[in-house]
C-alpha cells in the first residue's frame, strides 16, 4: 500500500509540475510526511529531487551562468546546511503540547509544526498571482540564496524564492532555467550532507525499495509531463491541488498527520 501510493503521488507529482506551478519538493513531501516521521521524509523527498534535478541539470548544464549561480549557490550552500541542522534540531525538541479529539490524543511537535506551517505559507505564495510577479533586483542575490538556501535545508522549499530571485538576474530563458537547476542541485547537495547523518542509521531495506521506485516513478512523471503537458499552467488543477496541500499543511500543524 506504502509503495502504490507513494510511487503514484511520485509519478503525478512530477507530472504536476509541469502545469500546477508548484515543485516537485512541495508536491512529493506530503506524500512521504503520510508514512514517515518529517524529517525522514524530508530526507527521501530530497534524495528524489537531488537525482530528478541531477537529470535535468546534465541536459542544460551547457547554459549555466557561472557569475549569477555562483553569487547565488555560494551563500545558499551555506544556508541549506545550517537549515539543515535547524531541522533536526527540531526534530529532537519536545513536544509543543497535546489535546484529545473524538477520543484520540493528538501531539503536536516543533518539527511539523514548522514544516507544517512553511508547506503552508509557500503553497499559498506559489498559488498567488502576485508572488509569482515578484521579482528583486540582481544586486540581492546572495540576499535570494541564503534565503533559498536557509529554507531549502530545513524543508525542501526553495523553488518559489529562488525563482524571485534569478528572475530578474539578466538571464535568457535557458539560462534561467539552467543557473536555477545548478542551484538547486548544490542546495540538495549541502542538505542531503546533513540529513545522510540521520537517514543513513534509521534507513531500511524497504526505505531503499521505496526510494528507488519513487525515483523511477518521478522520472517516469517528468518524462511524460514534458511530452503531454508543455508546460501549461491549469487553473482548475492548481486550485485542487492547492487546497490539498493546504489540508495537509494544516493537519501537520495540529499533530494529526
Amino acid at each position: 500500500m506504502v509503495f502504490a501510493v507513494v510511487c503514484a503521488v511520485a509519478l503525478l507529482a512530477s507530472m504536476l509540475t509541469f502545469f500546477s506551478g508548484f515543485g516537485l519538493g512541495t508536491l512529493l513531501l506530503p506524500a512521504f510526511v503520510l508514512f514517515f516521521p518529517v524529517e525522514k521524509a524530508i530526507a527521501l523527498t530530497a534524495i528524489v529531487h537531488f537525482l530528478n534535478g541531477g537529470f535535468k541539470l546534465v541536459l542544460v548544464r551547457r547554459h549555466i551562468d557561472v557569475g549569477v549561480a555562483i553569487r547565488f549557490g555560494l551563500p545558499a550552500i551555506v544556508a541549506a546546511y545550517f537549515g539543515a541542522q535547524l531541522l533536526l534540531m527540531a526534530a529532537d525538541a519536545a513536544p509543543l503540547g497535546s489535546y484529545v479529539l473524538f477520543n484520540r490524543t493528538f501531539v503536536v511537535t516543533p518539527v511539523k509544526f514548522v514544516v507544517g506551517a512553511l508547506l503552508l505559507v509557500f503553497c499559498l505564495l506559489e498559488a498567488a498571482p502576485r508572488f509569482r510577479d515578484l521579482a528583486f533586483p540582481a544586486k540581492f542575490l546572495p540576499v535570494g540564496g541564503l534565503l533559498s538556501g536557509f529554507f531549502g535545508g530545513l524543508s525542501g522549499m526553495q523553488g518559489a524564492l529562488r525563482s524571485a530571485f534569478l528572475i530578474k538576474a539578466g538571464l535568457t530563458k535557458e539560462a534561467y532555467i539552467a543557473t536555477g537547476a545548478a542551484v538547486a542541485f548544490v542546495i540538495d547537495i549541502a542538505r542531503l550532507s546533513v540529513y545522510w547523518q540521520t537517514f543513513a542509521s534509521t534507513r531500511t531495506d524497504s526505505d531503499n525499495i521505496l526510494l528507488a521506485a519513487a525515483v523511477c516513478a518521478a522520472f517516469l512523471g517528468a518524462f511524460l509531463g514534458n511530452r503531454l503537458l508543455k508546460k501549461a499552467t491549469l487553473a482548475s488543477i492548481q486550485f485542487i491541488v492547492a487546497a490539498l496541500l493546504i489540508l495537509i499543511a494544516v493537519g501537520m500543524m495540529s499533530g494529526m498527520l
